[in-house]
């Protein structure tokens, strides 16, 4: 996870010496039509991400659980020295898993950038956070528990913007994190697993 921060500072200033720190605009790919369900309308847009987000879990969930790959993966960060001792080579999976998870970022920013229509070189820092936010909430190390966390996530902040208010949508995120923490430190789908000593 330090490794992951370190790299994007290095990125973002990277792109920021590239580019400038200024905004840039970006075309929509993909057309944003509303459709209407009975009183309720919702934006094509806002369907692509959902579908795509669930598409993307079912993918990642099958990859980890059902293939060899994904035994290594779970062997790997449960105790490195053993997955090596078993024949693993550590260092590939973990560059797979990085790669992985690199390629699942990339989605995730098309869509975004697709909604939103601006780039900065400071975008990822903050939805990095409330990723982490989701992952906690869901429950560490359950892939369905992220998205579940996400979901509760995005619902707390357009109902803060609803209500009016706007300018304080990530002290709710944040304020969130803390009551889970406090109340359920393993997350909604998390358990709670001791280890053997």
């Amino acid at each position: 996870m330090i490794t992951a921060i370190g790299v994007s500072i290095f990125l973002q200033n990277l792109s920021q010496l590239l580019f400038s720190s200024s905004a840039k605009s970006m075309p929509a790919m993909f057309p944003n039509t509303m459709l209407e369900l009975g009183t309720l309308q919702i934006s094509s847009n806002t369907l692509l991400n959902i579908g795509t987000s669930v598409v993307m879990m079912i993918a990642l969930q099958l990859l980890v659980n059902k293939t060899k790959m994904g035994k290594a993966m779970r062997a790997t960060s449960e105790d490195a020295g053993a997955a090596k001792l078993m024949g693993i080579n550590t260092n590939s999976t973990i560059a797979i898993t990085f790669g992985v998870g690199s390629a699942l970022a990339a989605v995730g920013a098309v869509l975004y950038c697709n909604t939103f229509h601006q780039i900065t070189p400071y975008m990822g820092g903050m939805l990095g956070l409330k990723a982490f936010v989701a992952a906690v909430l869901g429950g560490i190390g359950s892939i369905p528990g992220a998205m579940l966390g996400g979901y509760i996530l995005g619902v707390a902040e357009s109902l803060t913007t609803a209500a009016g208010g706007s300018q304080i949508t990530d002290a709710v995120v944040f304020g969130i994190l803390i009551l889970v923490l406090l109340i359920k430190p393993a997350g909604l789908l998390g358990k709670n697993v001791r280890e053997k000593v």
